[in-house]
């Protein structure tokens, strides 16, 4: 679409509101719909529903085409934006709240953004589709950006920085689907078009330095209720910490973030594990069972929700589910768990676990490490890739064969391979401090310890960019 087309379409747009407005008698002080219908024709407000018409549309209808839980996560990211619109009209009738005021403002944004994450939550089918765009929703946040103390980059920093936390999922996708279904490859492209250039234009356009609040607008209140979903009882698995919090998170990284930065880590972290969690037994186990199909019966899941030491994070796992997944869930300080009868048809999901250590012993299709912290995990091998997600000081040693492993978003990461795993790839992204130990050339030999780059220079050359990883000092 040319700029001139363009512009004759939102002209066209700005009249039909007008037509609209006049044939439902508007007088000054009116409201249409949502917001007060002056606010609603701001060119800002207009421009923002042109952005959801010509990118967020594109993402519908790719996601029209594929159905299921794709098009569940997609009706999520127009919420999460209708609620952003909702808000924008808001500010510019409101005057500048404090933090606390600012965290209830914004609500009904972080309602949708936190139940699209869940959705994401014990890594579903279309894991990838759906962690990209939950993820992608973070950019959303720049709406909370109320000077440079706040803790948040500029918007439109914010919204690029963003988008990064989503591509490494996103790109996933293009790989996965590539010559196979082209409404897959459709639809992520279209979701980062949304973003870049998308709403980065937008905000560069209108809110370069943040929104503008009402000098003389009434006091801040609670956000459209519309626009938030009801309340409902929360779910077993984990629930994400608030997008906007007035206090300071527990972030995984080890830079402090302050105020409204807990938008960078809480929408990826789960709630801090509290100490007491209960303690797994043997018996307990999914491979001690006599059924070994991980059901909880009703006597055991009576005392499990009684106990006092269940953390808020969810109890304690080790169980196999509809016999192909494993999942280790909230495991603290236990450091003989054990998978001793699993086959390659089957996954492995480690999750929110703390101080312990994990050891796979068969081979499985493939093994996920999500938001774990001081986490050790051994395994035989894995038919197609070991995953290292949101994590935090952790050790992983492969005494087979593995494809991939990939570490994303993760600070101290110390990976052990063995000669058969020698020739698979290590893919990185918005990760430091990562290891790799590999065997020397005799049984008798040292092990050899390589770091790897987390920093890389880009030269423009003979038309395009050279990168290369940038050595450590002295190296």
């Amino acid at each position: 679409m040319s700029m001139e087309e363009k512009l004759i379409q939102r002209l066209e747009s700005a009249v039909t509101r007008l037509e609209a407005l006049s044939s439902t008698g508007f007088r000054s002080g009116g409201s249409v719909g949502t917001g007060n219908a002056t606010v609603a024709l701001d060119p800002s407000i207009i421009a923002f529903d042109d952005l959801r018409s010509e990118f967020l549309g594109k993402v519908t209808s790719a996601a029209e085409k594929i159905g299921g839980k794709v098009l569940d996560i997609t009706k999520m990211v127009e919420k999460a934006f209708s609620a952003q619109r909702e808000l924008l009209i808001k500010i510019k009738e409101t005057k500048k709240p404090d933090n606390s005021g600012l965290v209830e403002f914004l609500k009904p944004l972080n309602d949708a953004i936190v139940k699209a994450t869940r959705m994401t939550e014990g890594r579903p089918d279309f894991f990838n589709h759906l962690k990209s765009a939950a993820d992608s929703l973070s950019a959303l946040a720049w709406i909370a950006y109320t000077g440079k103390d706040c803790g948040l980059s500029m918007p439109i920093a914010h919204v690029e920085e963003s988008w990064q936390m989503a591509e490494f999922y996103n790109n996933k996708i293009l790989v996965e689907f590539k010559n196979k279904d082209a409404n897959h490859a459709e639809w992520a492209k279209a979701l980062k078009e949304l973003y870049l250039p998308g709403l980065r234009d937008y905000v560069k356009s209108h809110y370069p330095l943040g929104p503008v609040w009402s000098a003389t607008g009434k006091a801040a209140v609670s956000a459209p209720s519309k626009a938030s979903s009801p309340s409902a009882p929360a779910p077993p698995a984990p629930p994400p910490a608030s997008l906007f919090s007035s206090t300071s998170p527990q972030a995984s990284s080890s830079r402090p973030k302050q105020g409204m930065a807990a938008v960078f880590d809480e929408i990826n972290s789960g709630k801090p594990v509290t100490s007491g969690l209960r303690k797994v037994t043997d018996d307990m186990k999914a491979k001690n069972r006599a059924d070994r199909t991980g059901v909880v019966n009703a006597g055991e899941k009576e005392a499990r929700m009684s106990s006092p030491y269940i953390s808020k994070t969810g109890p304690a796992k080790l169980e196999l589910q509809m016999g192909r997944k494993w999942v280790v869930e909230n495991q603290v300080g236990e450091k003989n768990l054990v998978i001793d009868d699993c086959d390659a048809k089957q996954s492995v999901y480690v999750y929110g676990c703390k101080g312990s250590v994990l050891e796979i012993k068969g081979k499985v299709n493939n093994i996920t490490i999500d938001k774990c912290t001081k986490m050790g995990v051994v395994f035989a091998g894995v038919v197609a890739a070991c995953e290292v997600v949101n994590c935090n000081g952790v050790e992983v040693q492969c005494q087979g064969s593995a494809p991939t492993i990939s570490v994303d978003n993760t600070t101290g990461c110390q990976l052990y391979l063995s000669k058969d795993s020698l020739g698979g790839s290590i893919t990185t992204a918005k990760s430091s401090e990562i290891n790799v130990m590999v065997p020397g050339a005799g049984p008798d030999d040292d092990w050899g310890e390589h770091a790897l780059p987390q920093q890389y220079a880009h030269v423009y050359k003979d038309g395009h960019f050279v990168t290369t990883p940038v050595s450590h000092s002295g190296a």
